[in-house]
Order: C-alpha cells, then sequence, then structure tokens
C-alpha cells in the first residue's frame, strides 16, 4: 500500500515555511536531523538535507560547522523575511509610486494608521 504522505502534494513553499516556523520556535541552530525530527513527517534525510541547503543558498538561513554537517538558523524574524521579499518586490518594479499607491489604498484603516504612524516614527528618527 503506497505511503499517502507521499501521493499528498506539498504546497509550493510549504515544506520551507514548516522548516522557518521550526527554526524559529528552536531558538538555536538546528541540524537537519533535528528539524526533521521536530516535523515529524517522516521526511528521507536527502530531502531536509536540501532544502535546508537551498534556504542557505537563498540567504534565509546561515550555518555553522556541526559533527559532520552542519546546524542551520534563520537570518531574520517572520516579519524581517517577509519586509525584504515585499522590498525586493517593490524593487522589480519600474513603476514604484503606482504600486504603492494601490498598496496604501488596499489598506484596512487600522494598517493605513499603524503606517502612518511608522512613517512619522521613521522621519523623526536620527539614525
Amino acid at each position: 500500500m503506497p505511503d499517502k504522505r507521499r501521493e499528498e502534494r506539498r504546497a509550493h513553499g510549504e515544506l520551507a515555511a514548516d522548516v522557518l516556523a521550526v527554526l524559529w520556535a528552536a531558538g538555536k541552530p538546528l541540524t537537519a536531523q533535528e528539524v526533521n525530527a521536530a516535523l515529524d513527517q517522516g521526511l528521507a534525510r536527502t530531502t531536509m538535507a536540501t532544502t535546508l541547503t537551498r534556504l542557505f543558498e537563498k540567504g534565509v538561513l546561515r550555518r555553522t560547522p556541526a559533527g559532520r554537517g552542519f546546524a542551520y538558523e534563520p537570518v531574520e524574524d517572520a516579519a524581517g523575511l517577509v519586509a525584504d521579499r515585499m522590498r525586493r518586490e517593490l524593487e522589480s518594479e519600474p513603476a514604484r509610486d503606482l504600486v504603492l499607491k494601490r498598496f496604501v489604498s488596499s489598506l484596512s484603516e487600522d494598517d493605513e494608521e499603524t503606517l502612518r504612524r511608522l512613517l512619522l516614527e521613521a522621519e523623526s528618527d536620527p539614525e
């Protein structure tokens, strides 16, 4: 009888998101074996090693030698990764002002107020 987990395809990026969630929750570097154990999904060792290596190559994780392999930890927290992704998307668009205008017009009143407050704070922050 085939393994049901193998039959069900993961949504694109779901494994990477699960791996990052484990690493953020751990608060310390983990090896591929430790991440795999925490996920408890019966993934092949090579699948986990490949996933961690790809996240490292994308700059999402840093790694340090640990035994015969590596221990991995996130470079940024979840909010930092989302902010970085938003910035990259904005930088790739030539009509940045139009993108920002549409983004702002789609915000809820609470989010718009938060954005105004954050912009004022950034303006008055003497870095």
